[in-house]
């Protein structure tokens, strides 16, 4: 199996072409490191935990909207200028604690405990990832990539058919709703959000064997933390 193959995420900030062709472009300079990606990791999700908990201090839907609307376009135009990841991946973290801090605070306001559990299950759910990827108990294999990239796109097709219904008043039937069906689509979601990080993890690693220049570190903790505001996000939803 070709390291072509090999190198291919569900994630999609974090996909095969995006290290390969960033390792084609360069043949000198300092080259990404896991343990360089690992630390901006950390940097970045320590910067959204700070705006998010002062959003959540100071609730404001128009501040939601913007950190939304302004997170999606830092992601974008970081998808097509990867060299300015070392500037955008931390403003992509600061505008997602706009969001995740307010929507947190509206659930916190209805959902008594919401936020410990959402929180706690998050972090425990990213320490046994880890571990599982780590010891190899479940090794990234090409059926298992693509299994997971093949959920991810039926879950963001049913986001976005979600999405156009909402405009006509409509839903998709039980998806984040109550219910053991509803419960049961939630913890489907999670748990696929769950094996994207397996992927991330995996990715770190071939952006070394790469080479990938050192910008890529950024891009890399960028993805991830796109991971883990998804499965920060879904599990925080009462369904789930």
């Amino acid at each position: 199996m070709s390291r072509r193959t090999l190198f291919s995420s569900g994630n999609p900030v974090l996909s095969d072409e995006t290290y390969r062709k960033s390792a084609d472009v360069i043949s000198t300079g300092e080259t990404m490191t896991v343990r360089g990606a690992v630390q901006k990791s950390f940097l970045l999700t320590a910067l959204l935990v700070v705006v998010a908990v002062w959003s959540f201090m100071n609730p404001n839907y128009t501040l939601i909207i913007v950190g939304a609307i302004g997170g999606f376009i830092a992601l974008i135009v970081a998808m097509f200028k990867k060299h300015w990841s070392p500037v955008l991946a931390p403003v992509y973290a600061g505008l997602e604690g706009l969001v995740v801090g307010g929507i947190t605070a509206i659930y916190a306001t209805q959902f008594k405990g919401i936020v410990f559990n959402a929180v706690t299950l998050t972090i425990a759910l990213l320490l046994v990832m880890l571990f599982l990827y780590q010891t190899r108990i479940i090794k990234v294999t090409e059926k298992l990539r693509s299994g997971i990239i093949m959920a991810t796109g039926a879950i963001f097709l049913v986001y976005m058919v979600n999405l156009v219904l909402g405009f006509f008043g409509m839903n998709v039937p039980f998806l984040h709703s109550g219910g053991m069906m509803g419960i049961g689509i939630s913890l489907f979601i999670v748990g696929v959000a769950s094996m994207n990080l397996l992927l991330d993890f995996d990715q770190f690693e071939r952006g070394e064997e790469f080479g990938a220049p050192k910008y890529m570190e950024w891009f890399s903790a960028m993805g991830l933390l796109v991971t883990l505001v998804w499965l920060y996000l879904e599990i925080l939803r009462p369904g789930s």
